[in-house]
Parts: C-alpha cells; structure tokens; sequence
C-alpha cells in the first residue's frame, strides 16, 4: 500500500474514527496499524491533521534588516576588499562612524544602529547572492640550497610565537605562463604575531636585489625585526643574508623542503595580499614593476595592515575523523600591534596619528585606480586587448608551443 493509499484509507475511516469512545478508538487504531503497518503515535497524528483540515499558512517572521541596510552592507563589503562575515563585523563597529563622518557611507541612524549589531551569521545570508555574483565573475621545482642549509636550523610544524617582530618571508613570481626570461618577483613579509604585512618587487631573483628589497621591507616595519624565516628558495639561504644575521645579531631559521605548511601563513598572504590584487599575469617591464612597487610601498600597506581584519587559530581539536579550530575575534594588525605592549610609546602615537588620517574607501579607490593603470600597461606591451582572465593561474599551452617551432614543411617548388 503506497503512500496515497493509505491517505485515502485513513481518510475512509476518519468519520467512524471521531465520533467514536475510547474503546472503540483503540480497536480502529488496532485494525490500521495491522492493515498499514505504520506506527500508532504516527497514525493518531496523521488523523488529527486530517480532522483539523488544510493547515494554517505559518506566520512569516518581520523582516529586521531592510534594503537600506543591504545596500550599506554591500558598500562596507566592497570597501573592505570583500571579506568574510566574521572579519567584516568587527571592522564595520570600528570603521562605520568614521565612514559617515567622511560620506562613504550614508545611512540614517537607526540603520547605523543595526549595522554596528548584525552577526557574521546575518552578514553572509544578506550578501549571499552578491558573493556568488562576485565569485562567478573570477610546479614549482627549486634548487638544493647547498652545504649553507645544514647551518641554518630547521623549523618545523606549527610554532606559536608570541613576539613582536618574528617574521615569514617568501617569493611570489609574476611569470605568467614560462619562467623563460626575466621577470618580477614580490618579496611577502609577515609578522606572524600581529598579521603585519611588507611587500617589495624586483627585477629577477638575483640574491644581491632580494637582499636590498628585505632591507627596505625591514626599514618600513613599525617593530624591529627579532628573527627571520624562509623557505629552502636559493634567493634566501646564500651567504648575502647569513652574514647579515650573524652580524647584526637575527635569529634565521628554515622551513623542510617541500612542507609549505611550515611557512603556512605567509603562503596564505602570497594570495590575499598579492594573487589576488595582482593576478597572475606576467609583470616584466620597468613601467609595470614601478606601480607594483608603488602599491606595495603606499596604499596597498596600508590598506592592508590598518582595514583588513585577521583571525588567529586558537586552538585545534580532534574528535574522531573532525577537526575543530577555534578562532579568536577578528582584528586588524594595527589593532593587534598596540594590544600587544612591545611598541615603544612614540611608535603608538605615530601609528595612531597614521590611522586618523586616514580613510579606507579613498585608499581603495586609489588601488583600484592603479591597478587599472598597470593593465593598461599591460595591453599596450602585448599590443592586444587582455584575451586571459589576470585572476586565473596560467598554463603554458604545449601545443601551441610545438606549432611554432616547427619548421615548415611543403613540396619542393
């Protein structure tokens, strides 16, 4: 007996069912259990929802946000270069007055109010459909380091650091499809305390020129450098900066080879910070490498380290075949440089000074404009429109490749 037999059945014996005592109920109650084998709390509930009829239509909850307070959210969200909701909440409660003050955001005040209440939960349900708008519209093999390495300890895993000036660097190559030539590389260096991030660019991966872009990356840090940390990249482990740790006294470590997940948080910031602003083009002309520069020494920083909200893993917990990570709550690096107690007085004052003057959706803008600049730059060098998409890994065409170097062939005259 299928589903809608059974209704109908039920529904046969709904007029002997209501009318009738007790006893009588139990015997009726008896005989359907028997003839449809279906539970008898289930059979009672199914013929008091077809005694009551069609059911009431559920009363729909008011709604608390309205359009006005969607259309600041997803202000806020481009603002703020498109973050999470657990990353974007806390940065709308810092950031909200400010942002009417200057006349990026205009909401009244009851909305204001509720912008400065909303969860991160609401948050993604209310960007939902503008996250997957947005979203839609979006081997490396190195060298043994030598004899040097064995010199330089390894650090492996995880490490929880709780000091102010220890840092990851690594290199992020804008070759496009081939490595063939010469092109740029990025120099990321992270604090892994405080999520304060430095980039430089240069021509090539000469060791003396990373070794003057560490230097300047160093120079602009607000915190002296304790310590360093690479990978096992040949631009790192050579004799340039060994000395100049044992001289001015750093403490220089190193990840194993082929473990990513021992530089792991500044592999992350290779994409937030420089992927994704960047794409993955190739970058190989003086004129392209000066805006990049420019970014990494301006907007991009400060962009960055004073609006872009960072969550540090707590704690990590397996249960079973789960892992369960606990996050503490999402602060900027500048938030977390002066909760940390270890800059001086005059540094804090500075970087306070810094942070009033300035405004999050201007610096976005400005970004925004010369990364329009450099790919503009970049259409004129190919001398074509961009036929690739900057934000999508580039994959040599071998195919192609082989067609072009092969020689022509024809009948003779």
């Amino acid at each position: 007996m299928d589903l809608s037999s059974r209704t109908q059945y039920l529904q046969a014996l709904l007029d002997r069912y209501l009318p009738a005592r007790k006893r009588r109920k139990g015997a009726l109650l008896d005989e359907i259990c028997r003839t449809t084998g279906q539970n008898r709390k289930y059979v009672i509930r199914k013929l008091a929802k077809l005694a009551r009829g069609e059911p009431r239509p559920r009363r729909k909850r008011k709604a608390v946000y309205g359009r006005d307070v969607e259309a600041a959210l997803a202000v806020l969200w481009s603002i703020f270069d498109y973050p999470c909701g657990q990353r974007l909440a806390p940065v709308i409660r810092t950031e909200l007055k400010r942002l009417r003050h200057l006349g990026e955001v205009r909401v009244n005040d009851q909305a204001a109010g509720k912008l400065t209440r909303i969860s991160p939960a609401t948050i993604d349900r209310l960007l939902r459909a503008k996250k997957g708008t947005w979203k839609r519209g979006k081997r490396y093999a190195g060298g043994s380091p030598g004899l040097l390495a064995k010199t330089i300890p390894l650090r492996m895993g995880e490490w929880k650091r709780v000091q102010i000036g220890q840092v990851d660097m690594d290199l992020v190559l804008h070759c496009g499809g081939t490595t063939e030539g010469e092109y740029g590389h990025s120099l990321s260096v992270l604090d892994v305390r405080s999520g304060w991030w430095e980039g430089e660019v240069t021509m090539g991966r000469a060791q003396a020129r990373i070794f003057n872009a560490l230097k300047e990356a160093e120079v602009r840090c607000p915190f002296p450098w304790v310590s360093i940390h690479s990978d096992n990249d040949t631009a790192f482990i050579n004799n340039i900066l060994y000395r100049y740790t044992q001289e001015t006294g750093l403490g220089f470590t190193r990840s194993r080879p082929y473990r990513k997940n021992d530089n792991a948080q500044v592999e992350q910031k290779n994409y937030t910070h420089v992927r994704r602003p960047l794409g993955y083009l190739r970058y190989d002309t003086p004129a392209e490498l000066r805006i990049i520069e420019d970014l990494y020494r301006h907007e991009l920083r400060l962009y960055k380290n004073f609006f872009q909200p960072v969550m540090k893993l707590e704690r990590k917990e397996r249960a079973g075949g789960r892992v369960h990570r606990s996050h503490d709550i999402p602060r900027t690096p500048f938030q977390r440089l002066l909760e940390s107690g270890q800059l001086t007085a005059e540094k804090r004052a500075e970087l306070q000074a810094l942070y009033e003057r300035l405004n999050p959706a201007e610096l976005k803008r400005t970004i925004d404009r010369k990364l329009g600049e450099l790919y503009e730059i970049y259409q004129r060098k190919k001398k074509r429109p961009i036929t690739v998409n900057p934000y999508k890994k580039l994959e040599p065409s071998m195919v192609t490749f082989l067609v072009r170097e092969r020689p022509a062939v024809g009948l003779p005259g």
